[in-house]
């Protein structure tokens, strides 16, 4: 694929030899962006752990203080009497049935299921689908809940999941290129908190490996993790 002359310039803007603070990311992310669009802007975090061992896969929430810039779409998996509660909460989809068959056809097209206990042995047989894609409702997250109004008001005020891949790597979305440089900083230190409190006990070594900023199609800023508050 050709790289446009955009992209030159942005790339020709960062330099792959330096390990930039977090606030110079932070403006840089918003100075390299070559899309039409508001972008999305990612940490790519890359951890000092073996996630094919049980204790550590690390999974968490963090609630960013100033949100994703994204408006998500909810759907909630209950028995009719919670169905009011949750449409009330702003919820964007709600029921049972219905969206378990649709779900099974390959229909997708939400951010985030959230269940009441009651439901989920109807869920379990949904991993398959929701689980590539960290859909799959999980009570470690605050997604398996009684309480679907506060779950759903979570969400929808910037609560985000994050859970570490194969390859040791957290990609999470922290806001959008139009956010100023302060709220990129603020949220990002947030997630990195968050992620260090999620250190196991077994961790061994260097936890934060590498930390790159990126945004949708953008070459990929590399943090000094020092720069980071812990």
């Amino acid at each position: 694929m050709a790289i446009t002359k955009k992209r030159k310039i942005a790339t020709a803007k960062v330099d792959n030899n330096k390990a930039y603070t977090l606030r110079e990311a932070s403006s840089l992310v918003k100075e390299v962006n070559t899309t039409k669009f508001d972008a999305s802007v990612d940490l790519h975090v890359r951890l000092g752990v073996d996630p094919k061992k049980a204790d550590q896969s690390i999974r968490g929430t963090v609630s960013l203080p100033h949100g994703t810039g994204k408006t998500k779409k909810v759907l909630v998996l209950c028995t009719p009497d919670k169905e009011g509660e949750a449409k009330a909460a702003g919820a964007d989809f709600v029921g049972l049935d219905e969206f378990i068959q649709k779900i099974e056809g390959g229909w997708v097209d939400i951010d985030v299921i959230i269940a009441t206990p009651s439901v989920m042995p109807k869920i379990g047989k949904l991993g398959k689908v929701l689980g590539p894609r960290n859909l799959m409702p999980n009570p470690k997250t605050g997604t398996v809940t009684n309480d679907v109004a506060a779950a759903i008001n979570e969400v929808k005020g910037g609560k985000i999941a994050f859970k570490i891949d194969k390859a040791g790597i957290i990609h999470a979305s922290i806001g959008r290129v139009s956010f100023a440089p302060d709220k990129i900083v603020e949220n990002s230190q947030e997630l990195i908190n968050a992620i260090i409190k999620a250190k196991p006990a077994s961790a061994k070594g260097t936890y934060l490996k590498s930390v790159f900023m990126a945004s949708s199609m953008s070459p990929g800023i590399s943090i000094d993790t020092k720069t980071f508050v812990h």
